[in-house]
């Protein structure tokens, strides 16, 4: 980011304190300048849009992360559920747990397959 947003190295700075502290307070602290210069800043335009494609950008890095970690989360979740010396209530809260997230999978594949149909069919028309 540094340096190819155009921002300068202030407002690149404000973004990264955005992104890492809980209020703009916080990252205005950080920055040392005033939580109302950020809220200026998040007022224009250019700023506001960086801002944005790095929350996004952080956001896809989390969705990665996740996406890697699912698998063992799967095996751990079966592991539970199938462990005779797991308490039953947190067997069932496993079992309840694989159903949930199996059948909005399922959802989500059928909403996709079904966008896609509905963008095939409005490309011919």
């Amino acid at each position: 980011m540094a340096g190819s947003s155009g921002l300068g190295r202030k407002k690149e700075a404000a973004i990264l304190a955005l992104l890492s502290h809980r209020s703009i307070e916080e990252a205005a602290r950080q920055l040392s300048v005033g939580a109302r210069t950020l809220h200026r800043w998040l007022k224009e335009p250019e700023f506001a849009t960086a801002y944005r494609e790095a929350k996004r950008a952080a956001f896809s890095q989390a969705i990665a992360r996740l996406h890697q970690m699912s698998s063992t989360a799967v095996t751990m979740l079966g592991k539970a559920m199938l462990d005779p010396q797991t308490p039953p209530a947190t067997r069932v809260r496993a079992a309840h747990s694989i159903l949930e997230h199996t059948a909005k999978a399922i959802e989500i594949e059928d909403l996709e397959a079904r966008l896609a149909e509905l963008e095939r069919a409005a490309k011919t028309c």
